[in-house]
C-alpha cells in the first residue's frame, strides 16, 4: 500500500468537494440524504476514471482505502501550491 499523506482525511474530503459539486453541476448525478459515505467516495473515484482524470485501480484491487488514497493523491494536483493541506 501506498504511504499515507500527512493530511489524507482532509484532502480526501476536498477531492470530494471538487468532484461531487462538479458532477451536480454537470447534471451526471444527485444524492439522497440517505447515501452514504462511502457511495459518494466511489461514485467520485469511478467518474475521475471515466473522465480519465485518474487511471483506475488494477481489478480486484478496488479496495475503499486504496480508491481513498487515489482521491486524496489526485486533490494533491489540484490545490494551489502552499495549501495549507499540501505542507
Amino acid at each position: 500500500m501506498a504511504k499515507k499523506l500527512k493530511h489524507e482525511k482532509e484532502l480526501l474530503k476536498e477531492a470530494l468537494v471538487l468532484v461531487l459539486d462538479d458532477a451536480m453541476k454537470r447534471g451526471v448525478v444527485e444524492f439522497e440524504a440517505t447515501d452514504s459515505h462511502d457511495l459518494k467516495i466511489q461514485y467520485a473515484y469511478r467518474l475521475l476514471v471515466h473522465d480519465k482524470a485518474i487511471s483506475p485501480l488494477p481489478k480486484g484491487q478496488e479496495t475503499l482505502p486504496k480508491i481513498k488514497h487515489r482521491l486524496a493523491m489526485w486533490v494533491t494536483h489540484k490545490l494551489p501550491p502552499g495549501h495549507e493541506l499540501l505542507q
